[in-house]
């Protein structure tokens, strides 16, 4: 490492704050963002809730449809009980696929959640809104891709979507403005570890 005086730093962090300057004075553009998150790595739906938290600080409407966790009592849907005001939160789902074992109701659900999603996307009201686990229910066809992606393309152009889970479609990918992919490094799931209340729910 380099040793610098405190003088040569400071001179060093002044170049780089004019250059971030810089770049920061041609960002000028607005516009409401299709995000997705996905990927095998663990925090999809957590970073996807964080942003839903940050708009709720904000003052923002956010509506959140869960898709597969409906099931599951979470500590998420405890807290955004609490701001009425702000988010509509509906756990729409059953399970994972291989909980419910019947693809027709699962089929039907997800069509229930999918007509709330637009819904929401279509209130001016919302801000916001997160579809959790879509992308699981697009990889097993409960929905159409096309279905989605005209959705989303007709939305407010301020209004945000969220969209999460494994294995996004080309397509989608492909529409967002922001797309991140979770990369599973190590999970204590492998290690004997169960999904713990704070951690995964």
């Amino acid at each position: 490492m380099i040793e610098r005086t405190p003088e040569q730093h400071a001179e060093k962090m002044k170049k780089k704050q004019a250059a971030h300057d810089k770049i920061m004075a041609t960002k000028t553009q607005e516009k409401g963002l299709l995000i997705v998150h996905t990927g095998k790595g663990k925090g999809k739906t957590t970073a996807a809730l964080g942003m839903v938290v940050r708009a709720i600080g904000h003052g923002k409407k956010v509506g959140v449809v869960q898709f597969v966790k409906g099931a599951m009592t979470t500590g998420e849907k405890a807290v955004f009980d609490a701001f009425p005001d702000n988010v509509t939160f509906k756990p729409m789902g059953e399970g994972f696929t291989w909980n419910t074992q019947d693809r027709t109701r699962d089929i039907a659900l997800t069509r229930e959640a999918w007509d709330e999603v637009k819904r929401m996307i279509a209130d001016p009201a919302y801000d916001m809104v997160l579809a959790d686990e879509l992308n699981i229910v697009l990889r097993y066809d409960y929905l159409p891709l096309d279905e989605v992606l005209e959705a989303v393309a007709g939305r407010d152009q301020m209004k945000h979507v969220i969209v999460t889970g494994r294995n996004a479609p080309d397509g989608l990918v492909e529409a967002a403005d922001l797309v991140t992919e979770m990369t599973l490094i190590r999970h204590p799931f492998r290690s004997g570890v169960k999904a713990q209340p704070g951690i995964e729910f």
